[in-house]
């Protein structure tokens, strides 16, 4: 098994345990669960067929955590389209997060702040290293500091995912450092 094809897993994984289960005819649980012999059904009969060995592979092999396995079940831990209820805990933030994004959207958020767009929650990155990472896969990034401490305080409630991606429902401007 070469890691294009596990690129390909979990690319599929992705898109229809976040984004359009209904695609394959998946019905996603509580808190985004799905049994996995059900998605591997799906998968199958969908011309897509994926071996419980790639399955694990991709789970424990994926450097971004995208995907947890709890007994029989599996879900995306974060980024979902589709209306899912992750059922994590509001936790206090440190003092300071960050978010990778491109130049043509600065000026939108130095408007409007943070939004999730099509998302459930903004996703904000522990380091800069990561937010980096994340703003580079759409050209040059542009990394915003983001004064989550100082939002707790205000009120606003933080979550994190079981991958360490922190989220937040929107991120005011007047929380944003923003670069220059």
């Amino acid at each position: 098994m070469d890691d294009k094809r596990l690129v390909r897993v979990s690319k599929y994984l992705s898109q229809h345990l976040r984004h359009q289960p209904e695609r394959i005819g998946l019905v996603l649980g509580p808190q985004g669960w799905v049994d996995i012999e059900a998605l591997l059904a799906a998968a199958a009969r969908h011309g897509f067929a994926i071996t419980r060995e790639e399955l694990a592979r991709v789970v424990a092999g994926n450097d971004k955590r995208r995907f947890s396995i709890e007994g029989d079940r599996i879900r995306a831990n974060q980024g979902h389209t589709v209306d899912v209820d992750l059922d994590l805990p509001v936790v206090e933030p440190p003092e300071i997060l960050f978010h990778g994004t491109v130049d043509a959207h600065v000026g939108a958020i130095r408007r409007e702040g943070l939004r999730p767009m099509n998302r459930h929650a903004v996703h904000l990155s522990p380091n800069r290293e990561t937010a980096t990472r994340v703003g580079a896969r759409r050209g040059r990034p542009v990394v915003l500091v983001v004064r989550a401490g100082e939002m707790h305080r205000a009120g606003h409630e933080f979550r994190v995912s079981a991958n360490g991606v922190w989220l937040a429902a929107h991120v005011p401007p007047a929380h944003i450092s923003f670069p220059g």
